[in-house]
C-alpha cells in the first residue's frame, strides 16, 4: 500500500481559497488513481473529486463543480485540491486516498484502498 500525508488545510473566510496537497511514499505513484474525500462532524465520508493516473480523466461531486480543480504531479508524487470560493458548507477534514488501479471506477470510499490522515478545513461566515 501506498502511505499518504495531507497538508494545506487551515481556517480561512468564505469566499476564499485554499489548496491541499498529498504526498504519497513509493515509486509507483503514478499507477494508482487518486481521490479526495471529506468528512464533517456528524456525517458519512463523502466524495469529492477524483483523477486518474495521467491526470487525463477527472470527475467532481456536484457540489464541488467549477469551484474546486483536483490536479497530480507524478514526478513528486503528489495530487492536489484546490478550493476557491470556498463556502461554510465545505467545513469538514479533507482525506486523500489512492485506488488500487490507475483508474477510478467508482466513487465509494470502499473503492479506493490507501488513506492518508485527513486535514482540517474551516470556512467561516
Amino acid at each position: 500500500q501506498v502511505q499518504l500525508v495531507e497538508s494545506g488545510g487551515g481556517l480561512v473566510q468564505a469566499g476564499g481559497s485554499l489548496r491541499l496537497s498529498c504526498v504519497a511514499s513509493g515509486r509507483t505513484f503514478s499507477s494508482y488513481a487518486m481521490g479526495w474525500f471529506r468528512q464533517a462532524p456528524g456525517k458519512e465520508r463523502a466524495f469529492v473529486a477524483a483523477i486518474n493516473w495521467s491526470g487525463g480523466s477527472r470527475a467532481y461531486a456536484d457540489s464541488v463543480k467549477g469551484r474546486f480543480t483536483i490536479s497530480r504531479d507524478n514526478a513528486v508524487n503528489t495530487v492536489y485540491l484546490q478550493m476557491n470560493s470556498l463556502k461554510p458548507e465545505d467545513t469538514a477534514v479533507y482525506y486523500c486516498a489512492a485506488a488500487p488501479r490507475n483508474y477510478y471506477s467508482g466513487f465509494s470510499p470502499t473503492d479506493f484502498a490507501s488513506w492518508g490522515q485527513g486535514t482540517q478545513v474551516t470556512v467561516s461566515s
